[in-house]
């Protein structure tokens, strides 16, 4: 059974499957609607423009099967819809496919690719695969990725994938590695970061974040794969998935990474720049989980990217 939406210029009657069933209103406004403010969906709830079979509703409702739900417009403005997908795109998102199944898909996201729409960026990797893949009754992201960070990006294809991906990320029985390229070298033994992480905004209005006591607890392994001049490879597995994690604890232990001009140090990378390197040197490399269905254990792995590879060669070299 598939959710059916019939769509007017002004208002949206959305008939709820299996695929939704159980899920909260808000919740399935805020996945139905990316980029539009949380102020604005519970504002619609609070004043009734949002109604479930013509009634009334709290935020905390949870759809029924059969239901039918009128959404009012939210966005303030059609200029932030982006209902096309460029033909560029719609290629490199086919060709990146890692996986696909009836539960899963898993694809290699480029660097320079949002993973949703937001400021300033009107079309992410979910937009874009809700249109190339319209056929998909449901589909949502079960974690991100930094905009400038390649690599294995995981999306559910049912809702009760969703929430068992969901589950094993807090339980920390996903395994997610990285791998980037640090500044400096500290030898081969492993270094395991556990400090606390805060975000907060400088007078730009750039969000970043710090190490600060009062911040959320953050642990991070770093693991020595190669040492290179001026410079290491290093694999990186997170048990804690907080923004901006691995670069923020790199540069905490003085090995920031290469490509960071948020976070980095910039006389190493106007040198990695020479190299070729034009962006943040962290890939998504390996993901493993257990498979929501059958419980089978599936260990992902994105290739390298060729300009990532590339200067690693040219490291290697001039050693």
């Amino acid at each position: 059974m598939t959710t059916t939406q019939i769509k007017s210029p002004s208002v949206q009657f959305i008939d709820i499957s299996s695929a939704n069933e159980g899920q909260r209103i808000d919740n399935f406004l805020l996945s139905l609607e990316k980029g539009v403010p949380k102020s604005r969906i519970y504002r619609a709830i609070r004043k009734g423009e949002v109604r479930v079979n013509k009634g009334r509703i709290k935020q905390t409702y949870k759809l029924q099967l059969g239901d039918t739900v009128r959404v009012p417009p939210l966005r303030t403005s059609e200029k932030t819809i982006q209902n096309k997908v460029s033909d560029s795109l719609r290629q490199q998102l086919n060709d990146n496919v890692l996986f696909e199944d009836d539960d899963l898909l898993v694809i290699n996201k480029p660097s320079g690719l949002a993973v949703h729409a937001g400021s300033n960026i009107r079309q992410g990797v979910i937009e874009a695969l809700r249109i190339t893949r319209a056929e998909l009754p449901y589909l949502e992201l079960v974690h991100r990725l930094d905009r400038d960070t390649s690599g294995c990006l995981l999306l559910a294809k049912n809702r009760n994938a969703l929430l068992n991906l969901q589950q094993q990320m807090m339980q920390h029985d996903m395994n997610k590695r990285y791998l980037t390229l640090l500044k400096g070298q500290w030898g081969q033994q492993q270094k395991r970061i556990s400090q606390p992480l805060q975000k907060n905004s400088v007078s730009s209005g750039e969000r970043m974040v710090r190490v600060d006591p009062d911040g959320k607890h953050a642990e991070t392994l770093f693991i020595p794969l190669k040492l290179l001049p001026n410079s290491q490879l290093t694999e990186v597995v997170i048990f804690t998935g907080r923004t901006h994690q691995i670069r923020v604890h790199a540069n905490h232990t003085g090995h920031p990474l290469a490509g960071d001009d948020k976070y980095g140090h910039r006389g190493f990378n106007k040198e990695m720049k020479k190299l070729g390197l034009n962006r943040l040197f962290l890939h998504a490399w390996k993901l493993g989980i257990s498979h929501p269905t059958s419980g089978q254990k599936i260990l992902l792995e994105a290739p390298i990217p060729e300009h990532l590879a590339t200067v690693i060669a040219t490291l290697e070299k001039s050693q």
